[in-house]
């Protein structure tokens, strides 16, 4: 019982960990909160469904693929639209903007779709067998996917040129710009690999639910909201304990507290957390972006 509620805990911890690095990537670099982030989360479950329903060369790979530079190419123009004409306006503009990009996406997405839940294809097995034991395929997939997902990231972050770009331009985005590094082009990869990461998410959700619905990206980014908060907003590594800590936290109260509670416990922890180390679990105190 423990074990199905720590592997229950990893599975919904590993996609609030791939939707919160979103999150903490934009608020590094541009000192923004991206609530639309959530729906590009949806709105890559929806590419991948649009796609499924056809006959598309090379099969599922080739439609994961697809969907997730789909939804990368949508938060590049999100940024473009959005965020960028508007950039040096004050935080409440910027706030105003964001939510105004999620009612636009939910919407279209409403549009497009309907309001009704639609039915996801389920791309992995639930179970399987090894050595006569019997394993939750699934939950194991989306654990195994978001955590080398996530290990990519941190390799490119740290091992590639426009990684140390990135990582310049949260450190100072003046300084980095004198040196000449090119910072749109940085704030426009940050939000492809950000939209990237919360679309494969979605897939993943949408294939374990067999279900993905219009506005399935609003509590799951806010809970990945709370849980870039928890690790440490800005900081990478901190977003993804953050996600896997709030899920762990989450489903273990759930099943051994109330279920009733489940939404009310993610904001207990984090309130619990800020009290005690305000910067979040990873971050530092007295940093400006903690």
């Amino acid at each position: 019982m423990l074990i199905d509620q720590l592997l229950n805990g990893l599975t919904i911890g590993s996609v609030y960990a791939l939707v919160a690095v979103g999150y903490t990537m934009a608020y590094g670099v541009l000192n923004l909160i991206n609530f639309a982030h959530g729906s590009i989360y949806m709105m890559g479950g929806f590419f991948a469904l649009a796609l499924l329903t056809r006959s598309v060369p090379g099969g599922t790979a080739t439609v994961v693929a697809v969907a997730v530079l789909a939804t990368a190419v949508l938060g590049v123009l999100v940024e473009l639209v959005a965020y960028r004409p508007i950039r040096t306006a004050p935080r409440s503009a910027q706030l105003i903007s964001a939510l105004g990009m999620l009612i636009v996406l939910n919407n279209v997405a409403m549009l497009l779709w309907g309001s009704s839940p639609k039915r996801f294809p389920s791309l992995l097995p639930e179970a399987g067998s090894f050595l006569g034991f019997q394993l939750p395929v699934a939950r194991l997939a989306i654990i195994g996917g978001s955590l080398a997902l996530m290990l990519v990231l941190s390799l490119f972050i740290y091992l590639t040129k426009i990684g140390a770009a990135m990582r310049a331009s949260t450190l100072d985005m003046d300084a980095a710009r004198l040196m000449g590094i090119d910072i749109d082009r940085v704030i426009s990869a940050t939000f492809a690999i950000g939209s990237g990461l919360a679309a494969a998410a979605g897939i993943l959700v949408g294939s374990y639910y067999n279900v993905v619905v219009f506005n399935m990206g609003d509590i799951i980014g806010l809970k990945a909201f709370v849980a870039a908060i928890l690790g440490g907003i800005g900081n990478i590594p901190g977003a993804m304990v953050g996600g896997l800590f709030l899920g762990m936290a989450e489903t273990v109260g759930a099943a051994y507290i109330s279920s009733g509670y489940k939404d009310a416990i993610a904001y207990i922890i984090l309130i619990l957390v800020l009290l005690v180390r305000p910067g979040g679990i990873l971050g530092a105190y007295g940093e400006e972006r903690a």
